[in-house]
């Protein structure tokens, strides 16, 4: 899974930038560090950059809004909460979450455009070109029957069930318990609470959260010793806090690098079907070439083996004719030939001289020592079943020379 560094900016300039990096599912890869933020610059390489900004200068709230709002919403939002702004709505920022299903409130995001800018230019001074940005409030757990807080140095955060979370200075910490129990129904008791902190903060504040705890149906603290970013981390992979990088404010980067990946895909893959067109016709010339050899063979060979012919004009097509001629006859000249070599050995002093082979037909011409073993030898062709004829023959010094025909074999 592609990992995420997760970047919490301070909440004063004098202050060190906290960081970790974490899985696809929010789990940390190494421990968190803090520090300036050039120093975290070389961690964003190959990673998902997801910047926390101070909850105490983001608004979170939930107006309501008609339901069928469709493209309009991001134009209504500004007016359904401008009564509650103090700041002109040109000079604020609105980002859009999640509508709830079950009413028709909306999660939106409210940050004055000038701070939103400052941010941004810190980031883009450290060479930190951020993919997400949310309030660290908003990524306190949500817990659908108990409060949920969490108590640090300078500031502590709280979610009442069913509520967006609210960012209070550290002093105001009594203030934020009376959040925690608002909205209990008093016939059912009242909710537990589930108080993240770490050590000093729960060292120091220790004896105020006691002095309520009747008034919450148990109280869990969870102590903190590495700070808060692991538990902001596991609630990433939810996707429930508000993208403050929204409108005019999207990150413009990696649509162009998505771009730039795919016309370098594309490039690359028109490069390989071009390849693949040019080896093709290379390849179809080669064989037409090939082809083009190997029929002026065919018509040289046809020319040599059959002279006279006078269709030359598809000289493959009748040199398979004739072949197929010479290989359906009955009277073959290989099954004549191997006759007449059984036939030579039961007559001794045989020798063939010369072979004609012609319509099926097989003439050879033989030397004997005499007339009498020529007339045997045909005898004996007859006898496997060949028709054989003995045209003539004539003496020679050294014997006798003849004629015989052989076709049609009946075997």
């Amino acid at each position: 899974m592609a990992e995420t560094l997760l970047l919490r900016l301070p909440r004063a300039a004098d202050e060190a930038a906290s960081w970790l990096i974490v899985d696809g599912r929010g789990a940390p890869v190494g421990p968190p560090q803090s520090g300036p933020l050039n120093l975290a610059a070389p961690r964003v390489a190959g990673r998902r950059v997801c910047v926390l900004v101070p909850g105490a200068e983001v608004l979170l709230a939930e107006p309501d809004l008609p339901p069928k709002a469709g493209a309009k919403l991001a134009q209504l939002v500004p007016y359904a909460l401008e009564e509650h702004l103090a700041d002109s709505i040109e000079d604020l920022h609105f980002a859009i979450g999640k509508r709830s299903l079950e009413t028709a409130r909306v999660r939106v995001a409210v940050v004055a455009r000038a701070i939103l800018n400052e941010w941004l230019a810190t980031l883009r001074a450290a060479g930190i070109a951020p993919d997400a940005l949310h309030a660290d409030s908003d990524l306190l757990p949500q817990n659908p029957g108990q409060a949920v807080a969490l108590m640090e140095a300078d500031a502590v955060f709280v979610r009442a069930p069913g509520a967006s979370p609210v960012t209070l200075p550290a002093d105001a910490l009594g203030q934020a318990l009376e959040i925690a129990q608002s909205g209990t129904d008093t016939a059912s008791g009242a909710r537990g609470l589930i108080l993240y902190t770490g050590a000093a903060e729960w060292q120091q504040h220790a004896a105020q959260v006691e002095a309520v705890r009747a008034h919450f149906d148990g109280i869990k603290v969870q102590l903190l010793t590495g700070g808060p970013l692991a538990l902001f981390a596991q609630q990433l992979p939810a996707a429930t806090a508000i993208n403050l990088l929204q409108g005019e404010y999207a990150p413009e980067s990696g649509r162009a690098i998505g771009w730039q990946a795919w016309r370098v895909a594309a490039l690359l893959l028109a490069g390989l079907v071009a390849l693949h067109l040019v080896g093709k016709a290379t390849q179809l010339h080669f064989l037409k070439t090939r082809e083009h050899q190997v029929d002026v063979s065919i018509r040289e060979a046809v020319r040599a083996a059959m002279p006279g012919e006078p269709n030359l004009l598809d000289a493959r097509k009748r040199m398979e004719q004739r072949l197929a001629v010479a290989r359906g006859a009955s009277s073959g000249l290989l099954p004549a030939l191997q006759a007449l070599a059984q036939a030579g050995a039961v007559v001794p002093g045989t020798r063939l001289q010369s072979v004609n082979f012609k319509n099926g037909a097989v003439e050879m011409k033989l030397s004997a020592p005499d007339a009498a073993s020529l007339d045997h030898l045909n005898q004996a062709l007859r006898s496997n079943g060949w028709q054989a004829d003995l045209l003539g023959g004539t003496n020679n010094g050294q014997g006798y020379e003849g004629r015989i025909q052989v076709h049609g074999n009946g075997g």
